[in-house]
């Protein structure tokens, strides 16, 4: 993608450099309208000046950045360390930014692009649904990194996506569940305006049920508390308690996350329960901390290292060879532990 210049900007308002530069740089010479003009279509064409010339070696040149959402998950510590050593490997430096849940990724990326003459982008986890016009302010090549699902199937010429099918993989746990005889299974997923992999994963877990000739009952369907943060082991402690109060009769529990399975785990553990002679617990990521727990956490497990790896080559592969987008779905593992058993 092209960028676009000063001189362009110029060209398009019918003025000189000269006056397009004092426009940015708020230079009190310069007509208001004349400004105000000049910074509307400055926005309108997306174009980032440099600050100056002296600034100019005190920014990256070779610098790659991802932008995550929950960088406090494990799942996402790993794959950050993965790629950074693939994108140092290649003579270029990572810039981590992590991204508020409350942000819109795309404006913070926009910002960022300001700071740094950035080569690409990786967004990490998180939502993302946004529209053409939006995904195209953009100046640079960019990457969805396990979200890759979620953005229209039919605008995805301009950008490249690594991930699971999380709704196929979602399919897969609860089917383990259901072929282990349980019948009612319980959820721990996002809000029900989320529009990340909790709604993705959640549509695997009704179609699994309906596959069975089981109707899902929304009783069984428990919502992250917003006072605690995303995809936490406290936050799962919490919903647990809330599923205890309910008094819903299930046999299971489905986690979409590996952080929330455990927090759910030790919430039915402190209130007299056993894990898994009173109810089986799944999650979903496969998480190293999760093998290590007590009990050890049955899960879905996704290929960090094909995840990470795979969204590096892709972003190089599209500025430094000037190849085609792509879209890459891989499969994830069962892993079969102690917090699960056969009814």
């Amino acid at each position: 993608m092209n960028s676009i210049t000063i001189k362009d900007i110029a060209r398009i308002c019918g003025v000189g450099v000269s006056t397009v530069s004092r426009a940015i740089n708020n230079h009190p010479d310069i007509n208001k309208e004349t400004k105000d003009y000049i910074l509307s279509v400055i926005e309108e064409y997306n174009y980032i000046p440099n600050n100056s010339a002296r600034n100019l070696k005190r920014i990256e040149t070779n610098a790659i950045a991802v932008l995550v959402k929950g960088i406090t998950n494990p799942f996402f510590t790993d794959m950050i360390k993965i790629m950074e050593q693939e994108i140092e490997k290649r003579k270029y430096s990572l810039v981590l930014h992590h991204v508020e849940f409350n942000e819109n990724e795309i404006d913070v990326a926009l910002e960022l692009i300001k700071e740094k003459r950035l080569r690409g982008i990786v967004f990490l986890g998180g939502h993302f649904s946004h529209s053409e016009d939006k995904l195209k302010k953009i100046p640079v090549p960019f990457v969805l990194s396990t979200i890759g699902g979620i953005v229209d199937e039919n605008n995805r010429d301009g950008y490249s996506s690594v991930s699971v099918n999380d709704i196929h993989e979602s399919k897969k746990i609860v089917d383990y569940l259901l072929d282990q005889g349980h019948k009612k299974i319980a959820i721990i997923c996002a809000d029900a305006e989320d529009e990340s992999i909790s709604s993705l994963r959640l549509e695997g877990y009704y179609q699994a049920l309906r596959n069975h000739n089981i109707e899902p009952d929304e009783s069984w369907v428990f919502r992250m508390q917003r006072e605690f943060e995303e995809y936490s082991i406290e936050n799962g402690y919490n919903v647990a308690l809330d599923i205890l109060k309910s008094n819903e009769e299930f046999t299971a529990l489905y986690a979409i996350s590996d952080m929330l399975a455990m927090g759910a785990c030790k919430a039915l553990i402190d209130h007299g329960k056993k894990v898994p002679d009173d109810y089986s617990i799944v999650g979903f990521d496969g998480i190293k901390l999760g093998q290590y727990y007590n009990p050890s956490i049955t899960t879905l497990v996704q290929p960090v290292e094909k995840i990470a790896s795979e969204t590096i080559r892709l972003l190089f592969e599209v500025f430094e060879n000037d190849k085609k987008h792509k879209h890459l779905t891989f499969e994830g593992i069962l892993a079969i532990r102690e917090s699960t058993k056969v009814l």
